[in-house]
């Protein structure tokens, strides 16, 4: 037997006068750790060094500062096109795991910071494991949003561990918990404090010879068939309300791999891997590997400055201005709310309050919370924020005005932003001593809900402000998307022609349930009806009018004088969608009331097939002036600013899928 470690470029190793074996996962020339195929073909290694020179004990920990395990390496998902290759692979790591299982010395897992995908299932594969108790340590399984579930032996474990209907849940959701919700899972044995070592607890755990304890009679009992059948059967229920199997197969995949093989880790294992190895291949998860690639192009745009806020002034307490503050707010900023009179803040103040509480802050959070949104009336505090947002009525005159009067107040490096929907910042910038400084900043409504803000570039725009415009979004955990001053900006652009598309077959007899039932039926998450009373029809008319007025490129006018004839009439009745009760809908505790048997006698598919020809000869008009810088930042913006299908990768990507004839519509 050789007692030679082996060499490796992904771990560090050290075996220590306890006759511990401690391997740190490195992973070479990356600033987070994965599992790549070089990685696991070390750790391969390694386990087999370790059964063949049994220490007493294995630890593994990570090598970096930035967390343990972010899961495997999804960059080489896209390598494989057959199914049974993938199943081979994953085969072989569940081969490498169970002989990491069944060493007969104590192993041990301690981390903190990121444990997720296959970061959590190399953990599970450890007798004991470790997590340190801090606001970063995220545990979970987000295999579900990339199209496949826990395939390195993960659902297989954690369903056997801490009982199916806990596990389920977790890898159903892909949430992602704290260290004490996984100890009181069962998926982490022991919970440290900051200040303690993990390096010593896992010493610790090694020399008194702890193993997990497994799950409790209800965790058991929830794998029997019984329960299993009867558990499915809710499951399945309860996903088909968040989406269709034909969109999103990997969820149903994995109920029925649990329900059949559930009660027989070893044969859930083999399950998984034949399971996981056909989801891989499919288009959806093709689709969602490139929305994940999107979301952290977007994350990267946040981090091009150090830039970082600590007071926000933000200037309108209407909806959208007090959800801003409000949101600003949740994520530890101190923030001023200015508006004419009080009786115009109050209302914010009260949204904010029922955001926190939705939120689940408890009562010392949420008052602290409140503490830090200042009601100021005259802008007094506009000269201590280090980001001032106006959000006032879309109206080029009152816009100039404001940001005339606050150029002088603000200090010296303050970011200035406009919130304007569709007005072009070098007309705004006109007003200003400065109009290098003015940049967009363009939430979406709902602010808590839509990950995306559009930061927007004038002509003259200063590129150290757009950095920290991008900082400031990324600090407040919103992607920033770079697009440049044009009517609309991008995401505005686009739907108009979607919406306008959808009135316009209306008005040719249509009902508004089939329209957006047949945008459903394609994957959108609402149709573009629903989606214009969501807005509000008064916002609709707004932008429309604004962009037939300003003839923006590629869209089409005459097909916007058609359509907002029919939104105006609505609007003039006071009747703007949600917000009154009454648009197109009726609306009931913020839920459309809808006839649905109106939609079953229509062809859907030729429905959609004209709504999605609208929204994408749109996405072409607009990456071919450049207000985005490809086709990449297109799909990135209208994924994450409008829920375009994302199972198909983005509206350029699915394109390009047509085009190549594997489409999956």
């Amino acid at each position: 037997m050789s007692a030679t470690i082996p060499s490796c470029q992904h771990w560090r190793i050290k075996r220590d006068s306890d006759d511990i074996l401690w391997l740190f996962i490195d992973r070479h020339g990356e600033s987070v750790n994965s599992l790549s195929s070089a990685v696991l073909q070390e750790f391969d290694s390694l386990i087999g060094y370790a059964a063949q020179n049994l220490p007493r004990g294995v630890a593994i920990l990570s090598g970096k500062t930035t967390g343990f395990v972010l899961g495997a390496d999804i960059r080489e998902f896209g390598q494989f096109t057959d199914a049974e290759e993938v199943t081979r692979a994953i085969s072989e790591v569940h081969d490498m795991f169970s002989r990491l299982e069944r060493l007969s010395c104590p192993t041990v897992a301690a981390f903190e910071g990121y444990c997720l995908g296959g970061g959590l299932e190399l953990a599970l594969s450890c007798g004991y494991r470790i997590a340190r108790d801090i606001p970063a340590t995220r545990i979970g399984f987000p295999e579900i949003q990339l199209g496949i579930f826990p395939g390195f032996g993960g659902s297989a474990r954690s369903v056997s561990l801490i009982g199916g209907m806990k596990a389920m849940e977790l890898m159903l959701s892909a949430r992602q918990i704290s260290a004490r919700q996984a100890r009181a899972l069962g998926l982490v044995d022991e919970v440290i404090g900051r200040h303690e070592e993990l390096h010593w607890a896992a010493r610790r755990a090694i020399l008194a010879k702890r193993r997990s304890r497994g799950p409790g009679l209800l965790g058991r009992l929830s794998n029997l068939a019984p329960a299993r059948k009867l558990l499915a059967q809710q499951m399945r229920k309860q996903t088909a309300m968040r989406a269709l199997e034909a969109h999103y197969p990997a969820p149903y995949r994995l109920i029925d791999t649990w329900e059949h093989c559930g009660g027989d880790r070893s044969v859930m294992l083999a399950a998984e891997a034949k399971a996981v190895g056909c989801l891989m291949v499919t288009p959806q998860a093709a689709g969602l590997r490139h929305v994940f690639g999107l979301m952290d192009r977007l994350k990267k745009e946040g981090k091009q400055s150090d830039f970082r806020a600590r007071r926000v002034h933000v200037v309108g307490a209407g909806v959208m201005g007090g959800d801003i503050a409000a949101w600003c707010v949740l994520q530890g900023l101190e923030v001023s709310l200015q508006d004419r009179e009080m009786k115009f803040i109050e209302p914010a103040l009260k949204r904010a309050e029922a955001l926190f509480r939705k939120k689940r802050l408890d009562p010392t959070a949420i008052k602290a919370a409140l503490d830090r949104l200042r009601p100021d009336l005259n802008g007094d505090m506009v000269a201590q924020a280090d980001v001032v947002i106006e959000v006032i009525v879309e109206r080029l005159d009152a816009k100039q005005a404001l940001l005339r009067s606050l150029e002088p107040k603000l200090k010296s490096g303050a970011v200035l932003a406009t919130n304007t929907s569709s007005i072009p910042l070098e007309e705004l910038a006109t007003a200003l001593q400065h109009p290098e400084r003015l940049i967009g900043l363009h939430f979406f409504n709902p602010v808590a809900k839509m990950p995306l803000v559009e930061v927007v570039r004038g002509a003259g725009s200063d590129e150290e402000m757009l950095r920290r415009g991008a900082a400031f979004c990324g600090q407040i955990n919103r992607y920033p998307l770079p697009v440049k001053s044009s009517p609309g900006f991008l995401v505005n652009r686009i739907l108009a022609p979607y919406m306008l598309e959808a009135m316009i077959i209306h008005q040719e007899g249509i009902p508004i349930e089939a329209i957006d039932a047949a945008a459903e039926a394609f994957g959108m998450p609402m149709g573009p009806v629903e989606l214009a009373d969501t807005v509000g029809l008064d916002v609709c008319l707004m932008v429309m009018s604004t962009l037939a007025a300003r003839g923006s490129e590629g869209t089409r006018n005459p097909s916007i004088a058609k359509a907002t004839a029919l939104i105006r009439e609505l609007a003039d009745q006071g009747q703007l969608g949600r917000k009154s009760g009454k648009g197109f809908y009726r609306w009931d505790k913020d839920q459309a009331s809808k006839n649905t048997d109106k939609s079953t006698s229509y062809d859907l598919q030729a429905i959609s097939a004209r709504l999605i020809k609208a929204y994408t000869d749109e996405c072409q008009a607009a990456l071919a002036v450049g207000i985005v810088a490809d086709a990449d930042l297109l799909d990135a913006g209208m994924v994450f600013g409008t829920g375009f299908a994302p199972f198909r990768g983005g509206p350029m990507a699915y394109l390009n899928t047509k085009k190549r004839g594997q489409s999956n519509a």
